[in-house]
């Protein structure tokens, strides 16, 4: 992409991101086809993947209209309009986001409808997701009574912490732990119940929050494939991994071989980022009902 030409570099580049000021109180978020795993990014980018994260973060935000968004556009001619430098680059359509600037909570704002992952693999050790009690006799897959909300630490480099509801509470102050609390739970149902209707299991997801004009509002990436596990209904079996539209196949892939999760990482192979590519694609038309074409920058 030639975004950097036209705009020098970037305010902040993190794994995916890449985030440049516009003016004092926007800036412009643009989504690469960096692909990360265990916090480390891969040689090998993913064609497209940052449009998918685009599109569907669009998409929400779109359907959860009655909370207060970040989001400005995602639009070329009005991002074209607030920074007229990108005029004639190429690459950055359907990947940017312009947004309002907001106070991040200092907080990965994660909700969790199934045992899965991390959260699984803590409980068969100890009992206990993110440091708290949770029901006996689970099994991997299985849902919880009702969503849970399990935060963790929003680390600016390294592993982010998973967090108890006690360590939560005294990072962010009770007022706000509730806030969010009760916001992601309610955007969780709301978005598990869309996907059920389309055959998918939303088992977790991650939210951003910030703090915009005294209120709260969502932030970054929403319900995508990086933020969230997402599974065929029809595919899912109690005590066993079920196949997925996510992230979770490559984690997997780079378990299998043999990778110890510190920088480098291993080469991958062009069938495992053809079959990532496909995977992501098929999030993209399952979520929105679109095919990917028809989304900007095609």
């Amino acid at each position: 992409m030639a975004v950097s030409d036209a705009l020098g570099a970037p305010r902040y580049r993190g794994k995916v991101r890449d985030l440049y000021a516009v003016g004092e109180d926007q800036l412009l978020m643009i989504a690469s086809d960096r692909l990360s795993a265990f916090d480390v990014v891969m040689a090998e980018p993913v064609p497209g993947k940052g449009r998918v994260l685009t599109g569907i973060t669009d998409y929400w935000v779109r359907r959860f209209a009655d909370v207060p968004a970040a989001l400005v556009s995602c639009d070329p001619a009005v991002i074209e309009r607030a920074v007229p430098a990108l005029a004639g680059e190429a690459g950055w359509a359907g990947r940017a986001m312009l947004v309002r600037r907001a106070e991040m909570l200092p907080l990965e704002c994660i909700v969790r409808g199934r045992l899965a992952g991390g959260a699984y693999e803590e409980y068969r050790q100890h009992g206990t997701v993110h440091g708290d009690p949770a029901p006996t006799g689970m099994e991997l897959t299985d849902p919880f009574p009702e969503p849970i909300f399990t935060p963790s630490t929003k680390a600016e480099s390294g592993h982010d912490q998973n967090l108890s509801r006690a360590e939560a509470r005294a990072r962010v102050g009770d007022a706000t732990y509730e806030a969010a609390a009760a916001v992601c739970l309610r955007l969780f149902t709301q978005a598990a119940a869309d996907l059920a209707s389309r055959g998918l299991v939303l088992a977790d997801t991650k939210f951003e929050l910030g703090v915009l004009e005294g209120e709260l509002v969502l932030c970054d990436e929403v319900v995508t494939p990086d933020s969230s596990r997402l599974w065929p209904a029809g595919e899912v079996r109690r005590g066993e991994v079920p196949p997925s539209f996510d992230k979770q196949p490559f984690r997997d892939w780079l378990d299998a071989a043999g990778w110890d999760r510190q920088p480098p990482p291993p080469p991958v192979p062009a069938q495992v980022i053809a079959s990532t590519q496909e995977r992501y694609e098929r999030a993209y038309e399952l979520v929105t009902g679109s095919p990917l074409g028809d989304w900007y920058g095609a």
